[in-house]
């Protein structure tokens, strides 16, 4: 059996974080996204995989190459417009020989559901078979209707009190070859695009079986920022303590703690795990590092810094005394002395942030900023919670942001200076 995996969005909700990065290269726990999914499949015996890109497609093909590194053989293949997930699909008709296994790339599953879904399919051998997953409120996701077990209807994001059942689709199928077929008779949406879910429909209408396989093991669709970090939050949980680096004396590290190669922490630490650290940082000294807390390759926290349940891309430097709170910072950043985000509101509510224009409620009652690529910020500068900068921005010295800031922006502050002759 062989896989496809979709990769060519660039996950626009996720902005600013994926202004610079496909949303399925973003990083959590140590890999891209899109990695774990891989990892899912090789670790059940599918390793030849057809690669879906296009946004910044680049970035994947350099990092994943042949898949040889990975266990697996990936061949890639670009979707040439943005047409919906039939049409990337699609690109798959002459790879595939027989059934094969279709996922998305910004899903985070237990693997255990790849071997379920082989293991059911070659039981009951339907046409089609489709991860369904039980949510509290359906109507963000595609909900399905369930019959004696197999699927007769699909609504894309109906009114939670609307909804035929709480099953949502996961994105995770198998299908055979006919649903090309049934692809190549899909008519665009009112969105403009070939809806998998269309031609699932089709073959509802020809008296195909499909099967709804209900998981109860994890899955998290990562759609908006602050998901990286509750996705962050679950696979750090399950870390185990890998000390590859240098701890010096006066370092206090408690819970599980992976410190990449050529990694050191600095006299004076102190690390309440879990805590996940790349390659060639420099933690501390006298820094308190908290749990759930990321940090990429050659990251540079300064002397008495505290970072907080944090995801803090490669290359960047979070300079003395600056506290970073449930916020995700961007890669090759420059935090400046002094700064502070703040993550929760006088009032306790939770935080709303931008997207698309839109506030949305993230539903959690602590969160900071989601700060883009190549970001800097001045010393003393001060982030109230939920705001967005955008990438290759430039927060000045003083300043107090409490609204979005768009890409290649400068936002500085004039004081007004009095100047008083001094009586003796």
């Amino acid at each position: 059996m062989k896989a496809i995996i979709l990769s060519a969005g660039e996950g626009s909700r996720m902005r600013p974080l994926t202004l610079t990065k496909p949303k399925t290269m973003l990083p959590v726990a140590g890999k891209p996204i899109i990695q774990y999914n891989i990892e899912s499949l090789r670790n059940y015996g599918i390793t030849d995989i057809l690669l879906i890109v296009s946004y910044k497609e680049d970035m994947v093909k350099n990092y994943f190459k042949d898949g040889k590194k990975f266990g697996v053989n990936i061949t890639y293949k670009t979707q040439k417009d943005f047409l919906g997930t039939a049409n990337a699909i699609s690109y798959g008709k002459d790879y595939m020989d027989s059934s094969f296994i279709v996922l998305n790339g910004d899903i985070i599953l237990d693997s255990e559901v790849i071997k379920e879904i082989i293991e059911e399919y070659k039981i009951k051998t339907p046409d089609t078979l489709m991860v369904l997953k039980e949510v509290e409120d359906p109507s963000s996701y595609g909900v399905v209707e369930i019959e004696n077990g197999l699927v007769k209807n699909i609504i894309e994001k109906p009114k939670k009190e609307e909804a035929p059942s709480n099953l949502i689709n996961t994105g995770i199928y198998i299908f055979n070859k006919d649903i090309f077929d049934k692809i190549d008779k899909t008519e665009k949406s009112p969105r403009g695009e070939y809806e998998i879910t269309d031609s699932l429909s089709l073959q509802i209408e020809d008296g195909l079986t499909i099967i709804g396989h209900k998981t109860n093991t994890n899955w998290i669709d990562v759609g908006k920022p602050w998901e990286l970090l509750e996705v962050n939050e679950d696979l750090i949980s399950k870390l185990d303590n890998n000390i590859k680096g240098n701890v010096e004396n006066g370092a206090f590290i408690h819970g599980e703690v992976f410190l990449g190669e050529n990694s050191i922490i600095r006299s004076g630490v102190y690390i309440e795990g879990n805590v996940y650290i790349g390659k060639n940082c420099d933690i501390g000294p006298n820094s308190f590092i908290r749990g759930n807390s990321y940090f990429g390759d050659n990251v540079n926290v300064g002397n008495a810094v505290e970072v907080k349940n944090s995801i803090v891309m490669e290359n960047t430097n979070v300079n003395h005394l600056s506290y970073i709170g449930d916020s995700i910072i961007g890669s090759n950043c420059n935090i400046g002395a002094g700064t502070n985000i703040a993550n929760l509101r006088f009032d306790n509510a939770t935080i709303k942030t931008k997207i698309k224009n839109q506030k949305i409620d993230s539903g959690r009652r602590k969160l900071g900023a989601i700060i883009g690529d190549s970001v800097k910020t001045g010393i003393n500068s001060s982030f109230s919670p939920g705001v967005k900068v955008g990438s290759n921005a430039t927060i000045g010295s003083g300043v107090l942001l409490y609204e979005d800031v768009p890409s290649d922006t400068r936002v500085l502050v004039k004081q007004k200076h009095i100047l008083q002759e001094k009586k003796i």
